[in-house]
């Protein structure tokens, strides 16, 4: 290689390292798509003296008002330009783009519509706060996206008009635009709709002030004004407040209205719109009864009168179809309009509601179970268990939102759940927020075209007050608006890090009750067949610190290697981890043992198949080297579901054993138990089987937490076929969660 193009690639390489370190100081979240930094900087210590340009005088007097509030204004300030210009016919460009420019004459802000502007205003007062001088620095900026959403569950924990005006206002910030309001579910209901005043006079409101203890007692309501009862609800005129506030923050927001399922607090005040006509007795509508659809066709009504979105949601998730199947009435729709089955007759009614919402001139937004029994000619898919159901309406020609659990919950943990307050389950660290790229690899081009954007989904089962709500949505909310906005070419962990670690003592002055990023350093590793070999990574969420190792038990020192890639050793190893700040040591020590063991990379029979939603990494991931983490949605745990989980491993050949076992997950929030009993057995011939034992769970079913547990043997034979058996624990609709078994 010559001398000149040695010296082009380093000033490449040199470029990029200048250009990520520049974004990283002007801290700006989410990351814009293209940022030159000049020498120099600008005075803005007298403020800014603002000149509108080609805008209405209302429109210009709002921005303005909006700015006083969070920058200083003055005659005798810097000056501040805003103009708002015609799109070029000749370039397209996205309408939410902006351009903004410092230099030695002041700051000038453009674009082609006021989202744009006031996208670019975000990015100046977040390089204005708390500053004396900003950088000399040249932004061209756009969206990746053009859905980019915060859903917040009001409905099992009111939450005040005052706090979601709060989250608004930090959504606008982080260049957000879609508030997804879900305030109808079993645990209340919380918008007044006028002609059905029993939703709002008795559904809205119960004796317990949990979910938790709701759900365990009984699931009542009781009238407005019964002493003790808690509850509340938004009449249409604060409805239609929020609508103003967010509409002025360039926020849509987008309302939810459950049907068919999570509609148990409806039934039990208008029971006779449920198949038994009976209160608390039924959690779904009745399909066949057509005072269901008079009945949401007028709550839909009211809720386009207080909505302009073009999308309303109408949830579609997780109903239970045993009271069709025995329904009269819903029996009779099926026979009547040639349904097959029940999984069609939900269909039905999603595709009726949306030729409703069609002639009121809206779109019909449901979760990916709106997908089961064909999907209605216009609707929105919002997916959320896992990426599946976006992929198959993407590739049918539908628009999508991607929120899949394992990626967009922040009901999950954040941290080790032994160290956090109670939550559903599952482990989320904003790392992983960070990681995800909504668009799967598995789409064309044209087909990616239908990933409108992506969403975080707050629900509030574990969340009963708004200081945890904001605990569990922040700083996680600031790595899905980096996803959301920024082109994934142009997004780095290690930047964000920074930028993130940063921005939380600002959140915190404004009044956010946030998690802080951890300092504990977080293990995982695989295992190479070929190289019987295994290979140990590090990570941890603090920055700027440095990650040091041992392999041989001894605690790490200064002297000790900086980890930078992955660890390999032969066979297993002992990895003992530790921070340091330099040569400070921070923490204690971790330690955890790698074992590479005799069932890695053979073959699997799966004598019960893996449930499609949690197949982890296919057929090997039981024998793979890869242990689960924190959460059952980080792709090394295999979930099972009614019939538990049944394997057998082939080892090759008959072979010494002397161990064999299951590691298991128990989380009762997302309905996730250790097994009854586990059931092992060996054999030669994969026909004769000898069962060695049978291991029965001593945990209790209402233990809390995210609890692991080992199911296994220990003892001396030889086999070749290992059969491996976990029995469930009979609860309705429970899973069994397992992620390796480690043979010896």
């Amino acid at each position: 290689m010559n001398k000149y193009l040695i010296f082009l690639l380093l000033l490449v390489v040199f470029s990029c390292q200048q250009k990520e370190s520049a974004t990283a100081e002007l801290n700006l979240i989410p990351k814009p798509n293209s940022v030159e930094t000049g020498s120099g900087n600008l005075d803005i210590s007298t403020g800014f003296n603002i000149v509108a340009q080609n805008m209405e005088s209302d429109t210009a007097e709002n921005l303005l008002s909006y700015l006083k509030k969070t920058v200083t204004v003055s005659p005798s300030g810097k000056k501040l330009q805003l103009v708002l210009q015609p799109a070029r016919a000749s370039v397209p460009e996205p309408d939410e783009a902006y351009w903004l420019k410092v230099d030695k004459t002041g700051v000038r802000i453009s674009a082609h519509s006021m989202a744009g502007l006031f996208y670019g205003v975000q990015s100046l007062i977040q390089l204005s706060e708390n500053q004396t001088h900003i950088p000399f620095v040249k932004i061209e900026d756009a969206p990746r996206f053009a859905y980019r959403g915060l859903h917040i569950d009001a409905s099992r924990h009111f939450v005040s008009l005052d706090f979601l005006k709060k989250q608004i206002d930090r959504m606008a910030s982080l260049k957000l635009n879609r508030f997804h309001w879900h305030f109808t579910d079993g645990p209340g209901w919380r918008i007044e709709i006028k002609k059905y005043p029993k939703l709002t006079g008795i559904a809205a409101w119960r004796m317990e002030p949990t979910w938790k203890e709701w759900w365990n007692s009984g699931r009542k309501y009781v009238p407005e004004g019964t002493p003790g009862a808690y509850g509340g609800y938004y009449t249409q005129d604060e409805a239609r407040e929020l609508v103003r506030y967010a509409a002025e923050r360039h926020i849509t927001v987008i309302p939810e209205i459950e049907m068919p399922g999570h509609s148990e607090e409806v039934l039990a005040v208008y029971p006779h719109l449920s198949c038994t006509g009976k209160p608390y007795t039924s959690s779904e509508f009745c399909i066949g009864n057509e005072q269901t659809f008079e009945f949401l066709e007028n709550v839909l009504t009211e809720i386009i009168d207080i909505f302009p979105s073009e999308l309303i949601h109408v949830g579609g998730d997780e109903a239970s179809r045993e009271h069709w199947e025995k329904c009269p009435k819903c029996q009779a729709r099926m026979k009547a309009e040639g349904l097959k089955d029940e999984a069609e007759l939900q269909s039905y009614l999603i595709t009726r509601i949306e030729k409703f919402m069609n002639s009121k001139g809206r779109r019909l937004l449901g979760w990916d179970e709106i997908l089961d029994g064909g999907l209605a000619p216009d609707a929105t898919v919002m997916s959320w268990r896992g990426e599946q159901g976006g992929i198959a309406a993407a590739q049918s020609g539908h628009d999508v939102v991607m929120t899949p659990g394992e990626f967009c919950y922040f009901d999950s943990y954040q941290a080790n759940p032994g160290t956090q307050p109670e939550a559903i389950g599952g482990f989320l660290p904003i790392e992983k927020v960070y990681s995800y790229n909504p668009v799967p690899a598995v789409l064309s081009d044209e087909e990616s075209k239908h990933i409108l954007g992506v969403q975080a989904n707050v629900w509030a089962e574990y969340i009963p007050s708004e200081k945890h709500m904001e605990y569990m949505i922040y700083p996680r909310l600031l790595a899905l608006a980096e996803v959301a906005w920024t082109q994934p070419e142009n997004k780095s962990w290690t930047d964000f890090r920074l930028r993130v670690n940063n921005a939380i003592p600002g959140l915190q002055q404004k009044g956010y009750n946030t998690f802080t990023l951890s300092d504990e350093v977080n293990f995982s590793h695989y295992a190479d067949s070929a190289a019987n070999a295994v290979s140990v990574t590090l990570s941890t969420e603090k920055a700027p610190v440095e990650i040091r190792y041992t392999t041989d038990g001894s605690q790490p020192n200064v002297q000790s290697p900086v980890y930078s890639e992955p660890v390999q050793v032969k066979d297993s190893a002992t990895v003992t981890a530790q921070l340091f700040a330099g040569e400070k040591p921070l923490g204690k020590p971790v330690t955890r043992r790698f074992d590479y063991h005799k069932a890695i990379g053979k073959p699997v029979i799966y004598n019960i198949p893996v449930n499609q939603y949690y197949p982890a990494g296919g057929e090997k991931a039981l024998v793979n080297g890869l242990m689960g983490g924190l959460s059952h949605g980080d792709g090394r745990w295999q979930g099972f579901m009614t019939n538990g989980m049944d394997v057998t491993i082939d080892l090759g050949s008959s072979q010494p054993i002397q161990s064999v076992s299951g590691r298991f997950m128990q989380s009762i929030g997302p309905w996730i138990w250790f097994p009854k009993e586990v059931v092992i057995s060996v054999s030669d011939d994969n026909n004769t089987f000898t069962e060695l034992v049978r291991v029965k769970n001593t945990v209790s079913e209402k233990e809390t937490g995210t609890l692991f547990q080992n199911f296994g043997w220990q003892g001396a034979t030889n086999a070749r076929y290992i059969h491996y058996k976990a029995v469930p624990n009979g609860i309705k609709g429970g899973w069994v969660f397992v992620d390796e078994i480690v043979v010896w």
